[in-house]
């Protein structure tokens, strides 16, 4: 049932990539051209596991992977190539909203009982170039990023501030939801003591997501009576 008028309202924080979209590995073909761009290396992410992390870890580890230096400032500057990069490549490639996205994210917006933000391993010009590219950008007024910390684990407290000084209102870990497809965002859920809704709709299985011990586990959000059912 939704509450009523100056009832605690519920903070839903999404990750973006696998779980919101996809965008046909532009991210990950942007980062291996910077990558060639900058320090003439072509082998993409080859050897690294990136789903559920942050772009500033995935390029720490890919300059360290090839000996370069990998302090903030080598960090920041293969970001800037690649957002770069990311502006070209999504256009051209094959992706798109996952299903029941935007559906969810259209009723979410319209109930008075619940908050939308982000919680995402982008930095926030990539997450933005993402989000505008398919049409949903206007549903999230604040977030937390890899700007705020390379750590996923890290990110919870930044998106409880930023949602508490845009709304008014301190939100308790029980009416926190997480929503990501990765076990990352399950512990970056637990991190804070917010609750995990895990979808497989990413590179992780609906029986991998069970395991690492997600509140709820969706296949897909392509029923979104369903996944309101489970916030009320």
């Amino acid at each position: 049932m939704k509450p009523g008028r100056g009832q605690p309202r519920k903070l839903l924080l999404w990750d973006i990539d696998g779980t919101i979209l996809h965008t046909g590995k532009a991210g990950e073909t942007a980062l291996g051209h910077a990558m060639e761009k900058l320090h003439g290396v072509d082998r993409g992410l080859q050897g690294l596991e990136i789903a559920g992390r942050t772009d500033k870890w995935i390029v720490e580890q890919l300059l360290a992977r090839e000996g370069l230096p990998h302090g903030e400032g080598e960090i920041a500057r293969f970001l800037d190539e690649y957002v770069e990069r990311l502006a070209e490549e999504l256009p051209r490639r094959q992706g798109g909203l996952h299903p029941g996205i935007l559906g969810i994210l259209e009723e979410a917006h319209r109930r008075p009982d619940l908050v939308q933000g982000l919680l995402t391993g982008n930095i926030e010009k990539g997450a933005r170039l993402k989000l505008t590219r398919y049409g949903v950008n206007h549903f999230f007024e604040f977030g937390a990023f890899a700007d705020d910390s390379p750590v996923r684990n890290e990110l919870g407290p930044h998106a409880k501030r930023r949602a508490r000084d845009r709304h008014g209102e301190e939100f308790s870990p029980d009416r926190i939801y997480i929503i990501g497809d990765t076990p990352h965002d399950v512990a970056c859920a637990r991190a804070i003591g917010a609750r995990a809704i895990a979808v497989a709709t990413g590179a992780f299985s609906t029986e991998q997501l069970q395991a690492c011990g997600a509140d709820a586990v969706f296949a897909d959000l392509a029923h979104p009576e369903k996944f309101f059912r489970l916030l009320d």
